[in-house]
């Protein structure tokens, strides 16, 4: 059946001849409410016929049709939809159209708990047969708003449930060509290497990541979200961090530019905090972003370090400073 009731010019239910054999159960505030809502009529009358066929558990095409117009009032209700769900089951519903229903309450509630909660039971109930409407679905969604956690929420579920991970990082790929500070494709990117049963993990595919990660950094170096997932590609492997040249490399090149190296210099500092051992290169980039009112006679790299990011990330400044406080004091 078709589940788009409520959407056309309404008919009041007490006009109804179908609905004339039931008896609506208002809403009970008890004799003296503190802070009465002033519902609308069409909503107060929607929901005391949903009370009554919920306590009679009446399992017909009206009940379903009536829980649209109760969820098209409030789409947040979730007893609505939970009896919407065993009503679905009862009816058997082609479930296909109940993803068009939730589509449609999506595109007015689209960050509503309650809709992607229904959405995620729809498609698990269909199986792999729904991995690509919703796949389509969360891109829909994430076109809009290339952030939106719900729809990337349920996109890894879709994933982890259904499949459809063969062209998924070419997708984070299209989203970071479009915005390469897009930090929520920057994460997904990284469920995709970590979680894909097709790339083989972290370490397989470390070399091509570092290479395309170095790239955008350089693009962009004042991108937080490179320089963390640079990092991220050697979890639980800190010796090949501080070993690959490639990642003091980016630091050096993006230092000696002189221009947006504040992540540089923090990953630069990790580094060395790590067992990394610079050489004269490293030594005098950071020398020469030593302001005149800086120790001149400090020759703790690390230390000048954290004394230059407590003038150029001023938010931060205490960090640094106990990050300083952390340092030996010898050269």
């Amino acid at each position: 059946m078709s589940s788009g009731e409520g959407e056309e010019e309404r008919v009041p239910l007490t006009e109804r001849p179908e609905w004339s054999d039931v008896t609506p159960v208002p809403q009970d505030d008890g004799p003296h409410p503190v802070v009465p809502i002033k519902y609308t009529e069409e909503f107060a009358e929607v929901m005391s016929y949903f009370r009554a066929i919920y306590l009679s558990d009446e399992r017909s095409p009206r009940a379903l049709t009536l829980t649209a117009e109760a969820i098209h009032f409030n789409a947040g209700n979730y007893t609505v939809w939970h009896f919407r769900r065993l009503l679905l089951e009862s009816l058997k519903v082609d479930l296909h159209t109940e993803l068009d229903f939730v589509e449609r309450m999506a595109n007015a509630n689209s960050k509503n708990y309650q809709i992607w909660h229904h959405r995620r039971w729809v498609a698990e109930k269909l199986g792999p047969k729904a991995r690509n409407d919703e796949l389509d679905f969360t891109k829909k969604i994430l076109s809009i708003d290339a952030k939106h956690y719900h729809a990337w929420s349920h996109r890894q579920w879709v994933l982890q449930a259904l499949g459809g991970w063969e062209d998924e990082l070419s997708y984070c790929s299209e989203l970071l060509e479009a915005d390469i500070f897009n930090n929520s494709a920057w994460n997904q990117r990284y469920f995709v290497v970590t979680r894909s049963p097709f790339l083989g993990g972290l370490e397989a595919t470390r070399e091509s990541e570092v290479l395309y990660t170095v790239q955008a950094i350089i693009a962009c170096p004042e991108n937080e979200s490179s320089w963390r997932y640079l990092r991220g590609l050697y979890k639980g492997d800190t010796t090949s961090w501080v070993n690959d040249p490639q990642v003091s490399a980016v630091c050096l090149k993006i230092l000696n530019s002189k221009i947006n190296y504040l992540f540089a210099l923090s990953t630069l500092l990790d580094l060395l905090c790590s067992g990394f051992q610079p050489n004269q290169e490293f030594r005098d980039a950071v020398e020469a972003l030593k302001t005149s009112d800086l120790d001149k006679e400090d020759q703790n790299i690390a230390r000048n370090i954290c004394s230059i990011l407590e003038h150029v990330d001023p938010i931060r400044a205490n960090y640094w400073i106990w990050r300083k406080s952390l340092l030996p004091q010898t050269a």
